[in-house]
């Protein structure tokens, strides 16, 4: 039997099968597959775990053979924990796994973890025989598309429900680091707790250490206080809030604010739009000198600046990322530095 990690918690509500293999090199997945195994293991009144960790440099599978043939003597059912460093186990492991699957002793669970293996290995005579008595599990990264589905999951798994752009936010972030991803999203359920997660609380949390937040220095952009906003960029850095974070946060407003500078030079008025934009009461003041600072095809120019600030914070394009986000905060704040 065959199926993904995420059909495993599915599985794992119904009986239990005598051996499991998980494999991969997605750690935070490998690591929560197994746990799961052994949870539901635990569960079923397997209290009695044996560990045994294969190396490169040897191992004796005549271990594995006594301790199957061998009573327990704490509990009625025993986990037999297999950790693999590598898939080729050679000829001796091979046999020895592959006669345990074919005749698993009574209450006995066993977890085979190993890094991924390639379409050869998966047709090894040992991993047939589990596939047979058990089931393989296959851990494929989360990557691409499905990187953002993942994060949405994983939040609202935790009690927590994501605000518009929070997902992208933070799947940008993490970059298809999964662990990364489940710190950050442990670390909002414990500074805001369960409920709602709207941008803002995100960018706090990321930045909560630093003495300027984003959402501060967008603002002071928009007031034109060139001066502060550098200070407070070189205190973000100094900081360590990550590149994507400041440009997520500009790029933002700058996509509003063009988009309401060409409602207003269609000739609507500028309180209606920032109405329809749902601007912030509090924030109108700002946002209304930022409009009335620069042209509709200015704030397009910034927009054009921000895209070619995410090549370069990606490894695309040359470039310091810290200038860049400089030359786009202070021509929000009205110094012409990107052409």
């Amino acid at each position: 039997m065959r199926f993904r990690a995420d059909q495993l918690a599915s599985h794992l509500k119904g009986n239990l099968l005598p051996c499991y293999l998980v494999s991969g090199d997605e750690p935070l997945q490998m690591g929560e597959a197994a746990d799961r195994v052994r949870h539901a293991a635990r569960e079923a009144g397997y209290t009695d775990r044996e560990i045994f960790e294969v190396q490169k440099s040897g191992f004796d599978w005549g271990r594995l053979r006594a301790e199957a043939d061998a009573l327990s003597l704490f509990a009625d059912k025993r986990i037999f924990d297999l950790r693999l460093v590598s898939a080729a186990i050679g000829a001796d492991g091979g046999a020895a796994l592959r006669d345990y699957a074919q005749k698993p002793p009574p209450d006995t669970l066993l977890l085979v973890t190993a890094p991924r293996m390639d379409r050869k290995q998966l047709t090894a005579k040992w991993v047939q025989a589990v596939d047979a008595a058990g089931a393989v599990i296959q851990v494929w990264p989360v990557e691409g598309e499905r990187l953002a589905p993942w994060v949405e999951q994983r939040m609202r798994a935790r009690g927590l429900v994501p605000g518009p752009g929070v997902v992208s936010m933070l799947a940008e972030r993490i970059e298809g680091n999964l662990l990364a991803a489940a710190q950050e999203i442990d670390k909002l359920l414990l500074l805001e707790g369960p409920g709602v997660v709207s941008p803002e609380d995100l960018a706090e949390a990321v930045a909560d250490n630093a003495r300027f937040d984003v959402f501060a220095l967008v603002d002071s952009a928009l007031e034109g206080s060139a001066a502060r906003c550098a200070r407070m960029l070189n205190r973000l850095n100094a900081e360590g809030v990550p590149e994507p974070v400041v440009l997520w946060a500009l790029a933002r407003e700058i996509r509003q604010l063009a988009a309401m500078s060409f409602a207003i030079a269609k000739g609507s008025d500028a309180s209606r739009v920032m109405t329809t934009h749902k601007v912030w009461d509090k924030r109108k003041t700002a946002v209304g000198k930022g409009l009335r600072r620069l042209p509709v095809d200015r704030w397009q120019e910034l927009l054009c600046a921000c895209a070619r600030t995410d090549l370069i914070i990606k490894g695309r394009a040359k470039g310091g990322a810290w200038q860049a986000l400089q030359d786009i905060t202070l021509g929000m704040a009205g110094v012409r530095t990107v052409p």
